[in-house]
């Protein structure tokens, strides 16, 4: 079969391209076969493709009510987590929307609750609201079509006015019915409130490298030796910013099976820091003790990060953080707030990802091929022992602090969501 031509094969710049014009089935099942066959990987693509197809999903499926949405993003969800398990920020997203859905229906029904005829009249007191448990009254919230039919004048000019109960119907608290959210809730309201909330989580996404390196000067200072292993964007980009304002020395650790690519992979990032007077030296791998007693800083970009503080990284960072734990260096971690994850797995083998060792081993050499068993990490996991500061877009945290961001970036009823469950269509 003739390979495909170039230019044409799916990312997720194309992926997005195509949302509007597919189905959102269609849109789910492409994604899936995009994430299984690696064509879209990384945190960030992963995050933006999830948040875009939930979007779709939000806008063009047909539903009722808060409840069906909700079970139609976890079932989303679920396929999503199960095409790529090694990328939690798929997980993230998704908890992050139904968590979005939750506070937006919750909030459309206490407006609903204390809305009025009249959109132009002024929200009623709160001596209204506040009744005595002896008098037997309800707040306006409650009074059902009693408070409907009167006139607003009239409520407006007594305040003290409270239905008599024998003309108030007797309305219970809603507990005996068995859906989560009312079935009063404004579907449309609802709907352009979760998709501009998605758009804004899409937004945060794409400022995060902008936002945390915002923070270098603060942690860079003139005449460091700083140590980084295969630098993300997120690291590039951080110490950029610093190396425009002060001098100091980096160290680029890289991996000896990739000495023989002629092209650069850094050339850009080496030009922008040497361009600012600061000096970079590329090491292998295998020789970076001997340059870890001149180091006072190592940074890694996470692929996630833990609520517990432990840091999944490319394969070999770990090997330098424990280097850099024996020399009592300092190890900073940057990653998005979209990176800090409630997924907290017993076992860290479940954070491990296994890749191709066709770097490593000639499978020309049948022989060898099919004597030896290779296995080769592409991610690994970080302890949060060996880490001593996180910098995201919302500045520097300890490792105490973590389980805050998981607080107030997702609902309590999500966090523990199991999105490894059996997906059924």
């Amino acid at each position: 079969m003739a390979p495909p031509k170039g230019g044409y094969a799916p990312d997720l710049d194309k992926y997005l391209d195509t949302l509007k014009s597919r189905p959102v089935d269609a849109s789910v099942d492409f994604l899936i076969s995009l994430l299984k066959r690696r064509q879209i990987q990384g945190s960030e693509p992963c995050a933006i493709a999830t948040a875009r197809v939930l979007l779709q999903v939000v806008a063009k499926d047909k539903w009722n009510d808060v409840d069906q949405l909700i079970e139609r993003i976890q079932l989303v969800g679920r396929k999503l987590v199960a095409a790529q398990p090694h990328e939690l920020v798929i997980g993230n997203i998704v908890k992050r929307v139904l968590g979005l859905i939750r506070d937006e229906a919750s909030e459309d029904r206490n407006d609903i609750a204390n809305d009025s005829p009249s959109g132009g009249t002024p929200a009623l007191p709160p001596a209204i609201e506040t009744v005595p448990v002896e008098k037997s009254t309800r707040p306006f919230g409650a009074l059902g079509s009693f408070a409907r039919t009167q006139s607003m004048f009239t409520l407006l000019s007594n305040p003290d006015l409270t239905p008599s109960p024998s003309s108030t119907p007797q309305l219970g608290s809603g507990s005996s019915t068995p859906q989560r959210y009312p079935q009063s809730t404004n579907v449309q309201a609802l709907k352009s409130e979760v998709i501009d909330g998605i758009e804004e989580i899409v937004d945060e996404i794409r400022q995060v490298d902008e936002q945390i390196q915002n923070y270098a000067d603060i942690h860079i200072h003139p005449g460091d030796y700083i140590m980084v292993y295969q630098p993300s964007r997120t690291v590039q980009k951080f110490l950029a910013r610093a190396a425009s304002k002060r001098k100091f020395i980096v160290f680029i650790v890289v991996d000896s099976s990739a000495t023989s690519i002629s092209d650069d992979p850094y050339a850009s990032f080496r030009k922008a820091l040497t361009s600012g007077g600061s000096t970079v030296v590329n090491i292998l791998n295998v020789g970076l003790m001997a340059y870890m007693s001149r180091v006072n800083k190592v940074i890694l970009g996470a692929r996630a990060i833990s609520s517990t503080g432990g840091v999944v990284v490319d394969s070999g960072a770990a090997a330098i953080a424990r280097a850099a734990r024996e020399q009592g260096r300092t190890v900073i971690v940057l990653g998005g707030v979209y990176k800090v994850s409630p997924d907290n797995r017993s076992h860290q083998e479940a954070f491990v990802e296994w890749g191709s060792p066709s770097k490593y081993v000639n499978f020309a050499d049948g022989r060898m091929v099919g004597q030896v068993k290779v296995r080769n990490a592409v991610a690994e996991f970080v302890s949060s022992d060996l880490i001593n500061t996180y910098i995201t877009n919302l500045g520097a945290h300890s490792r105490d602090h973590l389980h805050g961001i998981v607080a107030d970036h997702y609902n309590e009823e999500d966090v523990n969501f199991d999105l490894f469950g059996k997906t059924q269509r």
